[in-house]
């Protein structure tokens, strides 16, 4: 016998789960029988592609039993792959992802959704600790003699030691506890199967003492051991649309998606011809807890003749469609396909072509429904953004799904809806980015769009600095921003260009007196309220590109040398063309630069230099 130590992780996390997934603590059963249904897939893929298998015996079952009294039991037995020592070791004592600790922050006491977070990380094993005081595991690995069985209370520690198993597979055995003798009781689990594991495609057993009565209809002191199949143990994707409820499509998401609520959509297609597979898709109401780790877990299994292959495939679908759950069922891929040949696969290829077009077809039928797509777009909207930028085949359809902020209306706008809203003579559609929406919506950059009643969509989010300058055009109408010096000049009228034009000796001026602060000062006119404002050279990163770069770890990046533009009929630039060059001169000139930088949420090099600089020109100003 061996004792080993859980990983702090585990530790965290069995606390975490046993004492805030009181109300919803059913799901320990879902789990447990979903690990048995895994493990029985791997054995009939082995057993089919791998020679070392193919002469082992394979009857898939899962058998579930309980005991009642003051002692209560519950053990689901599998005669899946198994698992050796090292294996129990690494599968029930640590916890192998990047995101662990990000995951066990986001437990919230809120069982509801914790729930969905266990099943997602792929750790709900540990969910049993809610019901038992103790568990055991007897698990043998098939192809191997040696069994072993895997004990803990889940107080820090586990002990291995060798066993007996007739067979290959695993058994798990809960002591249960007072929260958990509930579990004990036939109809408790039949109701519990039903509802999470129906579709779990290998037959579940449940086995219970039944009372014997006579012919009278009374009840005998004995009873009579049954053993009765609880699920339907179909491959509910096989089966036609038409003999499907919407609670059977609901029944099996909550099995594959460890969920507690309903999906938002679903997508169930069979394709014969060319290519014969049968595909169903799901997007769940809230975002997968993992959807932005670089290891999150891929969403969509793969099968062959209704033979699991893989769920960790990320290949299967688009990266930015990582939020899917469900089904890929090809008829035409050979079982032995290895990884390498899935990424190379035509067949798959096609496959994966057609069911992209499939789902961004359904979310537009979707999208006609403003608050259902409102809701979708809230989970979803960052990874859809993404595909702008990854999936050039289906851009067009993926720009008429894409939702932005806007200076025209509340909530969310298309570009369609934009497109209907431009002004009669408008040629390109502008937009600004940053980081905080407050502050771009009152950045004077906006002033001359306001004035000429011209939309801007307002973009907040890091990505979109790479990915709407990507796009280049919506339709005719290119994509301007507003951020950039040249964005206005489309807009302006010859008595603008005049007003520009006689300020250009006080434009040299200030550009002297800022040297290599800036790389330009300009007259514009774009500008109504505003003295000043600066803006990034259509060839140079903006602000906020500069500031992401820096945070990705591009720290040898050049100095980011704005244009200042300055409002040549504003009154402090009026007062600033009398005024002889000197030191006064130059704190206004630098005031006009600094405070156009604090507007973008830039950090000013030296601020005590500004706040004396603008305590001097109080001062001369009192």
């Amino acid at each position: 016998m061996s004792t080993h130590k859980f990983q702090t992780e585990v530790n965290q996390l069995l606390h975490l789960i046993i004492h805030s997934l009181y109300s919803h603590k059913e799901i320990f059963l879902r789990e447990l029988v979903s690990n048995s249904s895994d493990a029985l897939d791997k054995l009939k893929f082995l057993t089919l592609t791998d020679e070392a298998y193919k002469s082992v015996d394979f009857a898939p079952r899962i058998d579930i039993s309980f005991t009642e009294g003051e002692k209560p039991t519950l053990t689901i037995a599998d005669t899946g792959i198994g698992m050796n020592e090292a294996e129990l070791v690494e599968n029930l004592g640590t916890i192998a992802r990047s995101g662990t600790r990000s995951f066990i922050e986001k437990l919230t006491g809120d069982s509801k959704k914790d729930s969905n977070l266990i099943g997602q990380f792929g750790v709900g094993f540990y969910s049993s600790f809610m019901v038992a005081d103790s568990v055991e595991v007897t698990t043998r690995k098939a192809g191997e003699e040696k069994a072993f069985r895997w004990t803990s209370d889940g107080k820090g520690e586990f002990e291995i030691a060798g066993a007996e198993r007739d067979t290959h597979g695993t058994t798990v055995t809960l002591h249960l506890n007072e929260n958990g003798k509930e579990f004990a009781g036939r109809w408790r689990i039949d109701g519990i199967i039903k509802k999470y594991s129906n579709h779990i495609p290998f037959p579940i057993f449940l086995h219970f003492d039944e009372t014997v009565y006579d012919e009278k209809g009374k009840a005998k002191k004995e009873t009579e051991r049954k053993t009765e199949q609880v699920n339907s143990a179909s491959a509910i994707w096989k089966r036609s649309r038409n003999e499907l409820k919407e609670e059977d499509y609901y029944e099996f998401y909550r099995s594959i998606g460890h969920d507690s609520e309903d999906p938002m959509l679903y997508i169930h297609t069979h394709a014969e011809g060319t290519l014969d597979y049968t595909t169903l898709f799901y997007v769940p109401k809230k975002a997968p807890m993992d959807m932005f780790y670089a290891d999150y877990r891929a969403g969509v299994k793969l099968y062959v003749k209704r033979v699991f292959i893989t769920d960790d495939d990320k290949e299967l679908m688009p990266v930015y469609l990582r939020f899917l759950r469900g089904i890929i069922d090809s008829e035409d891929l050979p079982l032995n396909v290895s990884r390498e040949i899935l990424q190379q696969n035509s067949i798959l290829r096609k496959i994966r072509t057609t069911s992209v077009k499939k789902v961004l077809g359904e979310l537009e039928k979707l999208a006609e429904n403003r608050e259902k797509y409102d809701e979708f777009w809230k989970e979803y909207g960052r990874p859809m953004k993404e595909g702008l930028y990854q999936d050039y085949e289906n851009r067009e359809t993926l720009l008429k799904l894409a939702r932005f902020k806007s200076t025209k209306v509340e909530g969310l706008t298309s570009l369609q809806e934009y497109e209907i809203r431009m002004t009669p003579d408008q040629k390109a559609i502008y937009y600004i980015t940053g980081e905080n929406e407050k502050n771009l919506r009152n950045s004077p950059l906006l002033e001359m769009y306001r004035a000429k009643d011209i939309e801007v969509l307002v973009l907040d989010e890091e990505l979109d600095e790479i990915i709407i300058p990507s796009i280049g055009k919506y339709k005719e109408f290119e994509l301007k921003s507003v951020n950039r010096s040249d964005a206005a000049e489309d807009l302006k009228t010859e008595s603008d260009r005049e007003k520009e034009k006689a300020v250009e000796p006080l434009i040299k001026r200030i550009k002297d007196a800022l040297g290599e602060r800036v790389k330009e000062v300009k007259a514009s006119t774009r500008l109504s309220g505003s003295p000043s404002c600066i803006v990034a050279d259509q060839n140079d990163p903006t602000v906020q590109m500069q500031a992401m770069l820096k945070s990705l770890g591009k720290g040898d990046l050049p100095d980011f040398k704005p244009i200042l533009e300055i409002n040549p009929t504003h009154p402090i630039v009026e007062k600033l063309r009398d005024m002889k060059d000197g030191e006064p001169f130059n704190e206004v000139s630098l005031l006009l630069l600094e405070q156009a930088m604090l507007v973008e949420g830039m950090k000013l090099e030296n601020p005590a230099d500004f706040v004396k600089r603008l305590n001097n020109v109080l001062d001369r100003s009192i």
